[in-house]
């Protein structure tokens, strides 16, 4: 994988992301060797910046991950005049590996996990300088702050892999990415091992997090605000291992992460659903508007026509589109209320998830109980809707737990991966005949030219 242009973009050029005071100047396209072979605290900070900005690329774009997801998880159409391929590829045909559909979700998370690498390495490298010893003019960085970037790195890097591991599924992915070209093309992994590998980064950053000190040594966007220190952001990387382990089913390590995450369920209390990490986006120059606020984008008619009558969640997402669209045989008139700007943030995780990933945990261990109370809470609270009344089986709860999840965690990227994780997919509505059912994405067709023998490269993303 040819990941250098990418890393220097993110670590070069005006990092003009949206936090308070986050004034980083234009750092005129630093080599990478130069971060690599002679680091400064500065070029540390940078680059740390830029892991933020390499998570976030393609998140909100019109035709990026919540968008695609969107689509192939039949929560969303794409009317876009000047390019069809929102539902000529993504629903009529297989993806291609080769077009910025189903090429998409690769180069960008890897080049991000290499960046967190050379960070890593970076703060291995440069002088360990303690309070005492900057007073007396040592311009390295103290042990403290080197765990804490450590820490951040290797957690950002978890997070770009699983959005590798959530697409590509069975097709398989690359964990084996710190090598030297010398050593040849790692090999593709199944999900499973996928996982595991996601987990291990973001334990491995825990015990960094926990010497970190107080402060990060660099800003974070306003996404993070309450997360945005080492003993906070430990909250954000438990957050998402819990996630990771409901996605694996060993939910008891879900819940072990869930209680040291920062999950407020207490309903003696009050709740914040929105409690959370959020990419953020702007108009400012040199920064990323949301594409995500477009008229382009329609939500998928059996959104409405699925959801219980009362639901205020359907209320509160969707409404009467500015203008009815149409294309190729589709049709809708209603449009998402999710993203009405272009400076919009966009969910990275929140409460509501992880009240809804307790609640599967719960159930899958045997406290069917607590499960439904928690799934009620949100029903409740989020909904508006009466409680359920326990389930008569399995099949019954996982119907009821992936309701409140599709009407919660609507058009966040979640409904895809729902229905696949839950082998349902073939539930998925074909709106016309020639309709496909795209459940993950292939490997690019750059990685398949240099794997001329590998067979996964001939797999399908139906």
């Amino acid at each position: 994988m040819n990941t250098n242009k990418l890393i220097a973009t993110l670590i070069a050029g005006t990092l003009a992301i949206s936090a308070c005071d986050l004034n980083v100047p234009d750092l005129n396209n630093p080599g990478i060797g130069e971060l690599e072979n002679n680091p400064t605290p500065g070029l540390i900070a940078n680059a740390a910046t830029g892991l933020l900005i390499g998570d976030r690329a393609g998140h909100g774009a019109a035709n990026g991950y919540v968008a695609q997801l969107g689509v192939v998880g039949r929560e969303a159409y794409i009317f876009d005049p000047s390019d069809p391929r929102s539902v000529t590829e993504l629903l009529e045909r297989v993806l291609n590996p080769g077009s910025p559909y189903g090429g998409a979700f690769w180069g960008p998370p890897y080049a991000n996990i290499q960046l967190s690498q050379i960070v890593i390495r970076a703060c291995d490298k440069i002088t360990t300088c303690e309070a005492a010893d900057k007073a007396n003019g040592c311009t390295g960085l103290s042990t403290a702050e080197k765990a804490a970037i450590r820490g951040f790195a290797r957690t950002l890097a978890g997070v770009s892999l699983l959005r590798v591991v959530v697409t590509r599924d069975t097709n398989g992915v690359v964990i084996d990415t710190d090598r030297s070209l010398d050593d040849g093309l790692a090999p593709l992994v199944d999900p499973d091992v996928a996982l595991a590998n996601v987990a291990q980064r973001l334990d491995d950053a825990l015990p960094d997090l926990m010497a970190g000190g107080e402060e990060f040594p660099f800003l974070l966007e306003d996404g993070f605000s309450g997360f945005d220190t080492p003993p906070t952001f430990i909250k954000f990387n438990r957050a998402i291992r819990a996630r990771v382990a409901v996605y694996q089913k060993k939910y008891g390590d879900a819940l072990t992460a869930l209680r040291a995450s920062f999950i407020v369920d207490n309903p003696a209390n009050p709740i914040d659903l929105n409690l959370g990490v959020y990419y953020t986006f702007t108009t400012k120059g040199g920064d990323v508007a949301l594409g995500l606020a477009t008229r382009n984008i329609y939500v998928h008619p059996s959104v409405s026509a699925e959801a219980t009558a009362g639901d205020k969640r359907l209320a509160a997402k969707v409404a009467a589109a500015v203008q009815p669209g149409a294309s190729r045989g589709l049709a809708s008139n209603q449009a998402f209320m999710l993203y009405p700007k272009p400076s919009t943030s966009v969910s990275l995780i929140r409460n509501e998830e992880l009240m809804l990933l307790k609640a599967e945990a719960l159930y899958k261990q045997g406290m069917q109980v607590e499960a439904l109370a928690e799934l009620n809470l949100v029903r409740t609270l989020s909904g508006g809707l009466p409680p359920l009344a326990a389930p008569a089986s399995d099949t019954a709860f996982e119907d009821a737990l992936l309701y409140e999840r599709r009407y919660s965690l609507l058009f966040e990227g979640h409904r895809l991966i729902d229905m696949r994780r839950f082998g349902r997919t073939n539930q998925l509505p074909l709106d016309r005949t020639i309709h496909k059912r795209n459940i993950r994405w292939p490997i690019p067709t750059p990685e398949c030219d240099a794997r001329p023998d590998e067979e996964r490269c001939t797999r399908s993303s139906t």
